[in-house]
């Protein structure tokens, strides 16, 4: 099973989307499988030139490429930087800036027909998250058609977090490829658990991925 592109969405934020991104792009890489990974929109994002930059989101995915850090690769990363840390929309009104949904898209696509092999595009925030003045993430993915992998944290309600997002995104059709749990620091119950619990709902695959570890063959093989 082949997609030229995937969009990996979040039940949440701050819960793993990059760890997992990147995790998965190694993953693939080292199978020989030919693979880019781009974040278009990107918060709290510092200067490249500051010490800082190395531990973005951007920073980490271009690692996990194997690309080193220029503003070329960041350009072709993350397009839309902003560098205070909430959602796209408030981080760009404090810029000065806009952000229109239909040239975020065009990017995309634009992206995904040049890209040989699979893209993955991950979103920000989590999946009903603002990422312009009228749009959410999920607005983003449905315009985008593409399948999406969810991401999950193992913290207390992520249960419950994780199978709504799964209903929201099968209400909107849009395909559901799995489901990875992202181990959560100081959980009370641990990742293998919690994925267990919603393994028995959701209605797609589940994964689990715990902090320091390779991304699972299982998964990989779903790309």
């Amino acid at each position: 099973m082949t997609a030229r592109g995937l969009f990996i969405a979040g039940a949440g934020t701050e819960i793993g989307k990059t760890y997992v991104t990147a995790a998965l792009t190694r993953s693939l890489r080292a199978q020989g499988r030919a693979v880019r990974t781009v974040k278009p929109l990107a918060s709290g994002v510092p200067p490249l030139s500051d010490p800082g930059f190395i531990e973005s989101d951007t920073a980490r995915l271009l690692d996990a490429q194997g690309l080193a850090l220029d503003e070329e690769a960041v350009e072709a990363c993350s397009p839309w930087r902003f560098s205070a840390p909430l959602s796209p929309d408030q981080a760009a009104v404090l810029e000065g800036r806009s952000l229109d949904l239909a040239d975020l898209v065009g990017w995309c696509r634009d992206e995904i027909a040049r890209t040989e092999g699979t893209l993955l595009i991950e979103g920000v925030g989590g999946l009903m998250s603002p990422v312009t003045g009228a749009a959410t993430g999920l607005d983003w993915l449905r315009a985008l058609g593409l399948p999406a992998l969810l991401v999950s944290g193992s913290y207390l309600g992520a249960i419950s977090h994780t199978l709504t997002a799964c209903e929201t995104l099968r209400f909107h059709g849009v395909a559901l490829r799995a489901v990875v749990v992202s181990e959560s620091p100081d959980a009370p119950a641990p990742a293998a658990t919690v994925a267990a619990a919603i393994a028995r709902h959701a209605g797609a695959p589940v994964a689990c991925l715990r902090r320091g570890e390779a991304c699972p063959d299982d998964l990989a093989a779903l790309i």
